[in-house]
């Protein structure tokens, strides 16, 4: 499959994606000379020019009814994210959100039989991820005596 990354999605995600994402090209709209190309035109503009998914993080696109149609008539996949949280916290929860998923994603559209909508289910941040252990106060029963 080939795989478009829209200009709001952040250019690290690339190199992630290509590593993750092996035997599928993927592409950010930047490195092709895109940027600034708007959404009316960028997925007829991505049919032409054989991509079969677009990832973006404009999740207003599908609110405005015009854009909305592009993206229908253009009958490519739509996978989109959401940065929901502020600053740099924000942005890792949401490429980390984004990198989880599309192996998963990618797998399931290869074998769509027609266009697919995904949305991807953001990393929520108020639950840790992570457990901390003070092996002074609590040693794990691994830990040398």
């Amino acid at each position: 499959m080939r795989i478009l990354l829209d200009e709001d999605v952040p250019r690290p995600v690339v190199e992630l994606l290509r590593h993750l994402l092996r035997g599928h090209d993927v592409d950010h709209v930047q490195l092709i000379k895109w940027t600034g190309k708007k959404d009316l035109l960028l997925y007829q503009d991505a049919k032409r020019a054989g991509y079969d998914v677009v990832v973006t993080n404009d999740n207003a696109q599908m609110s405005d009814p015009d854009e909305c149609r592009e993206v229908k008539r253009a009958g490519m996949h739509r996978v989109s994210y959401k940065q929901r949280h502020p600053g740099l916290r924000g942005l890792a929860f949401a490429m980390a959100s984004l990198v989880a998923a599309m192996p998963d994603v990618v797998a399931e559209l290869v074998n769509a039989d027609g266009q697919r909508l995904v949305a991807i289910t953001g990393i929520d941040p108020t639950h840790k991820r992570y457990s901390i252990v003070d092996p002074r106060r609590e040693p794990p029963p691994y830990w040398p005596r």
